[in-house]
């Protein structure tokens, strides 16, 4: 009850911690309730065709005259359930892996940080070339890709905090007593490493996100009839000049949310530390 009053007050203290919050907040309740809103994202007016923002189109209208806002809006929802998704994907594999290697070392940690380091080294846009020849480019096909090559950040983290916990007494007396490895891994080691994991997940939700947004820009994310912030940010190279807020609205979006969820990860690793969030 005191942890969660502190960093109530914590936040309160500062603002920038607060308006994140809060943006993440509406995001996501915009996003969730989407479908109840009085508006169809695919609905056209060809006679109200590139409309500036107005009271009647909050975010003006695309080049077929869909109403933008809600447009934003479903884009939204589509780049946030790329952004958890791959978040959890690569945060799966990344603590799984890096546990093992942690954990057990020798050559079975040597084998799995080589091939972390080989995958590191590849450029991921030619992962992702390659891939779009054997895959359907859709949303399956983006979060395969992002969640499966972006852990291995998260897997050199928690592989050298599983290094760090794995020297402390109440694991050496698990051994000692006769636990299995499994057993010390999960009731020991993995509680030890968790802050480090949440601070990273909430980074990778971030980084997820700007992937996404820059693949779809290039063609090879999200495609029709689904949209996302990058993939309106494509279309909106056509009407640059005569209706910039195409490109503005979702690009502010990407920057705002990627920038909301740095501050929380900032946050939440100030808390867990145990300091006031500065």
């Amino acid at each position: 009850m005191n942890t969660s009053h502190s960093s109530f007050k914590s936040i309160l203290r500062h603002p920038i911690y607060l308006l994140s919050a809060i943006f993440l907040l509406v995001l996501i309740c915009l996003s969730l309730g989407a479908p109840l809103l009085p508006l169809d994202p695919t609905a056209t007016n060809v006679s109200q065709m590139s409309q500036p923002p107005s009271w009647q189109h909050l975010f003006g209208t695309d080049e077929v005259g869909r109403d933008y806002f809600i447009r934003v809006v479903y884009g939204g929802r589509v780049s946030l359930l790329v952004g958890i998704l791959a978040m959890l994907t690569a945060t799966f594999i990344g603590t799984v892996i890096g546990l093992v290697a942690g954990y057990f070392g020798g050559w079975l940690d040597n084998v799995l940080m080589r091939a972390v380091d080989v995958l590191s080294a590849i450029p991921w846009l030619v992962l992702v070339i390659v891939l779009s020849v054997f895959l359907k480019p859709g949303l399956t096909t983006i979060v395969i890709v992002i969640g499966g090559f972006s852990w291995m950040s998260i897997a050199r983290l928690i592989r050298a905090e599983t290094l760090a916990a794995k020297e402390r007494d109440y694991v050496a007396y698990g051994r000692f007593i006769g636990q299995k490895s499994l057993t010390i891994i999960a009731k020991h080691v993995f509680p030890s490493v968790l802050p480090t994991l949440i601070v990273a997940a909430t980074n990778s939700i971030s980084s997820a996100i700007m992937t996404e947004s820059a693949l779809s820009f290039l063609g090879m994310g999200i495609q029709q009839p689904m949209s996302s912030w990058g993939s309106l940010l494509q279309n909106a190279q056509a009407t640059l000049q005569s209706a910039p807020y195409m490109a503005i609205l979702p690009g502010l979006f990407v920057v705002l949310t990627v920038y909301s969820f740095n501050n929380l990860g900032d946050f939440v690793k100030s808390r867990l530390q145990g300091g006031q969030a500065a």
